[in-house]
Formats: C-alpha cells, structure tokens, sequence
C-alpha cells in the first residue's frame, strides 16, 4: 500500500522588498505576512493561513482563485454570529461576523500590472473596471520600488461589478424608467422607496429652489427637478460621488436646472425645500460603500436637523428620508429621533411612509430579518416650529 504524500510545505514569506503594493478602497492596511501561493494549495491550509493573518497572493489560475475565494467563505460561514439577548446586540453580533468575514476573504490577493490587467491564466480584461475604480496607476518595480501591485479579489470583483452597475445603470421608477450610473462605492437607488417617497410628497407652493443635501447619484435632483422644481442645488462632500452625480445630471437633460457643488450639508442662502437622505444606522462603516448606510453618532441627521430651521423661506419645508430600521435595531428610539426635531426647533407637518420592497425584508435566514421585515421607510416634512 503506498504511503500517503506528504502535505507541501508552507509557503516561503515575501520579503518586504518583493511585495507589491497594496491597492485598497477602504484603506485596509497591507499585511504583516505575505506568501505567493497557486493551484497547488489547498483550501483548509489556505484558511488556517488567513485566519493566522497571513495574505496569499495568487499566482495561479484566475478561475482557481475565484474557486479558492468561495471555499474560503464557506468555511467563514462555519461560524455564524448567533443572535443575542437583544435587537441590537444580535445586530453588533452580526457586524462583528460581517467584519470579520471580510477580513479574511480580503487576505487572497491578486497581481495587478500598472495597465490595470491582471497577469494570472484565464484572467478576463477588468482593465476599464480598474481604471474607474482606482484611476492611473503609476509604473513600479525599479530599484526599492513595490513590485507591481495587488488587490484583494473579494474587491476586485466588486469594483467589476459596480463597473457593470456603472455602464448599464439602474432604471428608477419616479424618473419614467430613465436609469441612473451610479459609480462604483456611491450607494445606488436600488432600494427605490425613499426616491418613490419624494416623487409623491406634495410640493411647497414656492418651487422656485430646493436644496438636495448629499446627492449621491443626484437621483432626488433630478426627481426634484422633473417634478417641476425651477433650480435645485445638490450638494456633495465627496468628490467621487460629486462627479457621479453631475454625469447623470447631464446625461438625464437636468443640467439647466440642477447645479452640483461641493458642500458638508448645507451651501449658503435659503430655500422654501430642503431635501435630506442621510445614512439610516447610527453604526460605523467598514468600507466607502457603507457610509451611505451607516452614520456614526447619527452626525448627518444631526447635522441636518440642527440646521434646518436657518436654512428655510418662511413657509418653507425640509423633507427627511429616513427609514426606522434603526428603532427595531434598538440603535435609535423613536423618541430620540422627536426629540431631535423638538432641539431643532422643527415641528412635524406630515409623515408619508412606504414598506421596502428589496429581498432582505424577506430573507428568513438573515439574523435580521426581524427588524427588515418591521421596517418603514418615512419621509418626514418637517417646518420651523412657532417661536
């Protein structure tokens, strides 16, 4: 009976020198440990290396890579984050899982030349992709120079993705069925409640101008303006969004009407509307997609608040878009947010609510489902309160 083989050895370290430098979305630091890896590992010796923190840049097959990166998820998967005593300890359980997921699925890393392709067997052409998601690579590999670059593929293939999102864009209802390009790590309208939501609201008589605070995509814009509104100043600290935002003014014909420009929150002057979507979840982000989601310390709504009532024309409204996925996370109470408005000198003038339609509000397996399945999506008109 022949005796079994023996399990390789483990891969040799890169010496600093040898490494390629590290491209990152969301700044993720580059790793103490790095091996050059292929077809030859296998996936349980390749977890227990992420796991140890050690990053594995691939050197075999692209389609090989991909397969290595399923497996290691599955058995990421192995250790599910449980549920707590509480709606929000089950969610920081979740994030904790989620973080940490991510971590060890961004360990596998892929080479990347300077052109944006990717040297590996079977690779496909992700060189537009590239080029939108990180911009011009600079030439490396001289003399005390990285060698070449890296990325982890969990974002390489995101940054395809959002390619893919970018060129076939994504059709909104409000808008007639027209489409936005949302680019790569600016939130697009997939979840198209909260646009339906300003669709409807009633407009303030005075249409004259309204403010659109932290655009993203431009999307409420350009809803603003085909409702009719004659100016709308969109607003946009960061400038990667700002760009995305000004391509879909344009390309939907709203640019005699909308006007994109760099601002925290508010621009100068007053409006009789002030148009505000901020992050739901009073949580940390993780990564530059995420901070169209989460909000730490609630600092955009805060924000907004807090200077909604200089901001307004007499008679003027202000329109939160803010779904309560928060209050059934135990994140934010419903008294906390009223009490918000009562500090802000705001009063309520109305409140339209709208059920979300994405398939999470109905995934059973989702260790939230219960708060996803209570949540509503509101838009509160909000007024200076009588003095």
């Amino acid at each position: 009976m022949p005796a079994p083989s023996a399990p390789p050895p483990d891969p040799a370290d890169l010496p600093p020198e040898a490494r390629p430098r590290l491209l990152s979305l969301s700044a993720a630091p580059a790793p103490r440990r790095v091996v050059e890896v292929d077809d030859l590992l296998r996936a349980d010796a390749a977890f227990k290396l992420v796991c140890e923190g050690t990053a594995l840049l691939w050197r075999g097959d692209f389609h090989g890579a991909r397969q290595l990166l399923t497996a290691l998820g599955r058995r990421a998967d192995r250790s599910p984050a449980g549920t707590g005593e509480s709606a929000r300890e089950t969610f920081h359980l979740h994030r904790r899982s989620q973080g940490r997921r991510a971590r060890l699925l961004g360990m596998l890393l892929v080479p990347l030349e300077s052109d944006h392709s990717v040297p590996l067997r079977r690779a496909p052409d992700v060189r537009e992709a590239c080029a939108h998601a990180y911009g011009p690579l600079p030439q490396v590999g001289g003399d005390g120079e990285p060698a070449g670059y890296a990325v982890a593929l969990r974002e390489l293939l995101g940054a395809v993705g959002g390619w893919e999102w970018r060129r076939k864009g994504v059709e909104v209802p409000a808008l007639g069925g027209d489409r936005i390009h949302p680019y790569h790590g600016v939130f697009s309208p997939m979840r198209g409640e909260y646009v339906d939501l300003v669709a409807r609201a009633p407009l303030p008589a005075d249409r004259s101008l309204a403010l659109d605070l932290g655009t993203g995509t431009g999307v409420l814009a350009v809803v603003l303006a085909r409702r009719g509104v004659r100016r709308v100043v969109a607003t946009e600290l960061d400038p990667r969004a700002r760009e995305c935002a000004r391509e879909n003014v344009e390309r939907l014909g709203a640019a005699d009407r909308v006007e994109v420009r760099e601002a925290d929150l508010y621009p100068d002057g007053r409006a009789p509307l002030v148009v505000c979507n901020p992050p739901w979840v009073p949580a940390k982000p993780t990564s530059p997609i995420e901070h169209a989601v989460y909000d730490p310390g609630s600092r955009m709504l805060r924000g907004f608040l807090s200077g909604l009532r200089g901001a307004l024309l007499p008679d003027g409204e202000g329109w939160l878009i803010l779904s309560d996925l928060a209050e059934h996370l135990e994140l934010r109470s419903r008294e906390e947010l009223l009490g918000l408005f009562e500090q802000s000198g705001l009063e309520v003038l109305d409140r339209l609510d709208a059920r979300p339609r994405h398939p999470k509000a109905r995934d059973e397996g989702d260790p939230l489902a219960a708060a996803r399945g209570a949540e509503v999506t509101s838009l509160w008109r909000l007024a200076a309160a009588p003095a």
